[in-house]
């Protein structure tokens, strides 16, 4: 067992006050005989600059007079200390670097963010780096920054190379933080993660009203969001702070429960993914290429029931989707379609494998195999070999077959290829499938996601994801700004339903820049996809 620590804090333009309150939430750390703390990102100055110049003369160097001082503290007080600051490279760069103490002040690690956001683009260097997983006394560390938690690859390197607990320090605005982003990478990997937020103004206070008029959003939404938490590996929140105000969170944890990545059918999620699959992501970016979808189209999931689907095809629905191996035949699918344009979902056995079909009024316009092996279907020894994208009329599908939900390549191999949404026919048997993983595939991918499964006990499950327009702050926002940096709209399969129905946004899949110069796709770092598609 391990006692952990998440401090948030504030941090402004004042080197001192900054330290000290870092040797603050170190202290209080080490007082609730905690034997590792997390400290926010940018905790040296505040993330805004006047150029570049003026970044690199507030960064810290190893062994200058902060860094000393923080190192000090975490001998003193005998604690593993992991802070996020700006960094003043001997080669001319500067970065936003993670540095890992040990409790004799000895730097153990360091981790240098590969995906930038916004403005930083334009004041610091991204990584050049994967991030390292470190051996300690505590187990198997690895680090990651803010940005680099929206998308999946960073977390999913350092899981796959043997990382048991990741710390995440943020300086995030977003509430899709603390509701999305942070416990996800804990779930979708197996692992345990610390993360934590800022609190207090992210821009200089007195510039704050101007730019928050000029970005038409309150002042208060430019403020860190908090909500610092350490999360348990099946996604579980086991310690959370409050929205606002300085915090410490301290939670005792197992990290070796990171050394089970069984699913409760004894599937091994991490064994079992298929990289030889995954090199597509390796590709140079290229921006989308694919025309843009339609802006508007009715999704929907349902029983497997010809009178349901007859229904929603008369009611107009452009897609349905019905969980994994449906009991109803392909005949009575098209036959319920009748005479629309409604395309149809869902999965059968074929011999060894198993194969998505996408079905029109006119029979199978298109079969995906599985592409991921799982306990849960022993006969499935003969898998895919590659994710294909399906033109309609209104936009470009993926299918995500069974268990290949489970996997964040999946979803990046749909989006490289310009998919505007994923019809997913599962069976979610852990509460983050659900929840978190495809909400997440829905945000970090920007890709309408309609899945419909079924529960132990036969009931639908499932539920629509659809992307809003509603983008970051770089997109005009139709009602008030709240916080949210990309999660998307979701519409649950609420208990006992036997369908579900919304709309779904297929244009807005062209939409992929979370801030300027940070594309969610294009931005996939380098570093790490090289560890994630090593067999």
């Amino acid at each position: 067992m391990a006692r952990v620590a998440a401090a948030q804090l504030a941090a402004g333009t004042d080197v001192a006050v900054n330290l000290a309150a870092c040797r603050r939430m170190i202290d209080s750390a080490a007082d609730a005989e905690a034997d590792l703390v997390v400290l926010p990102e940018f905790c040296n100055h505040l993330s805004w600059y006047a150029d570049r110049d003026h970044a690199r003369r507030m960064a810290c160097s190893l062994g200058d007079s902060f860094l000393s001082a923080i190192a000090g503290r975490a001998a003193r007080r005998r604690i593993h200390v992991k802070i996020g600051v700006t960094l003043a490279r001997p080669d001319g760069r500067t970065t936003g670097t993670g540095l890992l103490f040990g409790p004799d002040g000895t730097l153990l690690g360091q981790s240098d963010k590969q995906i930038l956001m916004g403005a930083e683009n334009d004041h610091l260097d991204p990584g050049e780096r994967d991030s390292p997983v470190i051996d300690t006394a505590l187990g198997r560390i690895g680090m990651y920054a803010c940005m680099e938690g929206v998308i999946n690859e960073v977390t999913r390197s350092l899981a796959v190379r043997g990382a048991q607990l990741l710390l995440n320090s943020l300086n995030s605005f977003a509430t899709d933080e603390a509701s999305l982003h942070i416990p996800v990478r804990a779930a979708e990997n197996k692992v345990w993660v610390v993360a934590a937020n800022k609190v207090g103004p992210l821009l200089p206070a007195d510039q704050l009203p101007a730019i928050a008029a000029r970005l038409g959003v309150p002042e208060d939404r430019l403020y860190g969001a908090g909500e610092s938490q350490i999360v348990a590996p099946d996604g579980t929140p086991v310690a959370i702070a409050p929205e606002s105000g300085e915090a410490l969170i301290v939670a005792d944890i197992d990290i070796a429960r990171a050394d089970d990545k069984r699913r409760p059918d004894g599937t091994d999620v991490i064994a079992a993914r298929r990289p030889e699959l995954y090199a597509p992501l390796r590709h140079a970016p290229r921006g989308r290429r694919a025309r843009p979808g339609e802006q508007a189209r009715i999704a929907a999931v349902t029983q497997p029931r010809a009178e349901c689907v007859a229904e929603l095809a008369s009611c107009g629905a452009d897609l349905i989707v019905l969980p994994e191996l449906a009991s109803i035949p392909v005949r009575e699918i098209t036959a319920a379609l009748g005479d629309s344009t409604a395309h149809a979902v869902t999965t059968v056995r074929d011999g060894n494998a198993h194969h998505g079909l996408l079905i029109s009024r006119d029979g199978i316009v298109a079969r995906q195999p599985q592409l991921h092996p799982t306990a849960r279907h022993p006969w499935l020894t003969e898998p895919g070999s590659r994710l294909e994208i399906v033109e309609l009329p209104w936009g470009r599908v993926a299918l995500v077959v069974g268990d290949d939900a489970l996997f964040p390549e999946t979803f990046r191999l749909a989006v490289v290829q310009d998919a505007d949404v994923a019809a997913v026919c599962c069976t979610p048997v852990e509460d983050w499938e659900l929840r978190l993983g495809l909400a997440e595939r829905s945000a970090e991918n920007r890709l309408n996601v309609v899945a419909a499964g079924s529960t132990a006990d036969g009931r639908l499950a499932g539920g629509i994801y659809a992307l809003s327009p509603d983008f970051t702050l770089w997109t005009a926002w139709n009602g008030p700004f709240t916080g949210v940096i990309s999660h998307p709209e979701v519409t649950p399969v609420a208990p006992g339903e036997a369908t579900v129905r919304a709309l779904i946004r297929p244009a807005q899949a062209a939409n992929r820049c979370v801030s300027r110069g940070t594309d969610l796709v294009d931005g996939r770092p380098r570093p790490a996809l090289d560890a994630m598609t090593v067999s």
